[in-house]
């Protein structure tokens, strides 16, 4: 992957300089092709030389759109560790974002619920995260401008997280807050792990996001992040997990994070 190669690219087929990034995470593309009916411009991956995706549930597009009126990139899919992707690759849009003048960044994936007063389907908004993934995207040469050692006391900005919670009150919804553990992936956790997961002090695990995250903040950009609970961890319901139930799930809470982020855009503040 050629960073400088996908930085000319995005600069020269970006129509505008976005305020905000989005990223959607599995089960939440409905956004991104609700963007592109209404006049978004899309650009694949591939486009910008990155590889094409190969999870079910991510388009592979960054669509850059009006919404609610204001200037947005949504990021339909994200690369994962578990493809076999390095680190590089996986956090190279956040890169992409921060170099080209992007204000703040809203990660959303799916995640399996450990806190038992979850329930699947709900939206958990990420207080701070637990990196189990055994890799930090900022090892070897640092990238400046950003620091050698950023700080990630609060990784995920406190004032974007009290407006999500105020754009959920005004539309009566539940939106939970919690810890994300981040583990590698592709295999599930077994319940022994959950149960090592809810000591640590974990809400929610998913094999995504924390990278992401890590890279945006080193770029100074602001970070908020939303998980969909898409199931209940292992072991904690007397059934196996699967991919697809992720995805229904997802698809299910689609309204519900498409009518948050819509509030969230009108009242937003960077």
């Amino acid at each position: 992957m050629d960073l400088h190669y996908s930085l000319a690219r995005l600069r020269e087929r970006a129509p505008f300089v976005p305020e905000l990034a989005i990223i959607l995470g599995s089960g939440l593309g409905a956004l991104a092709r609700c963007a592109e009916a209404l006049g978004g411009v899309a650009l694949a991956f591939t486009d910008l030389g990155f590889p094409g995706q190969t999870v079910p549930g991510h388009l592979g597009q960054l669509i850059f759109c009006e919404l609610e009126g204001r200037k947005v990139v949504l990021q339909a899919g994200r690369f994962h560790g578990y493809e076999g992707h390095g680190p590089d690759l996986v956090t190279a849009p956040m890169r992409l974002y921060g170099r080209l003048g992007v204000a703040a960044v809203i990660h959303t994936n799916a995640a399996g619920a450990i806190n038992a007063a979850f329930q699947v389907g709900q939206l958990m908004v990420l207080t701070d995260h637990i990196n189990f993934m055994g890799v930090n995207p900022l090892r070897g040469p640092n990238l400046e401008p950003g620091p050698r050692f950023p700080d990630m006391t609060a990784a995920y900005d406190p004032e974007l997280r009290r407006q999500l919670r105020s754009a959920a009150d005004s539309l009566g919804q539940t939106l939970q807050e919690g810890v994300y553990l981040a583990v590698p992936g592709p295999s599930f956790e077994t319940p022994a792990e959950i149960r090592a997961f809810r000591t640590l002090g974990a809400d929610a695990v998913g094999m995504s996001t924390v990278p992401e995250v890590i890279v945006a903040r080193h770029e100074g950009m602001k970070v908020a992040a939303i998980s969909c609970l898409c199931n209940m961890a292992s072991g904690m319901l007397p059934q196996p997990l699967s991919h697809l139930e992720v995805l229904q799930a997802g698809g299910g809470a689609a309204a519900d994070f498409e009518a948050l982020i819509r509030a969230f855009m009108k009242k937003l503040t960077i």
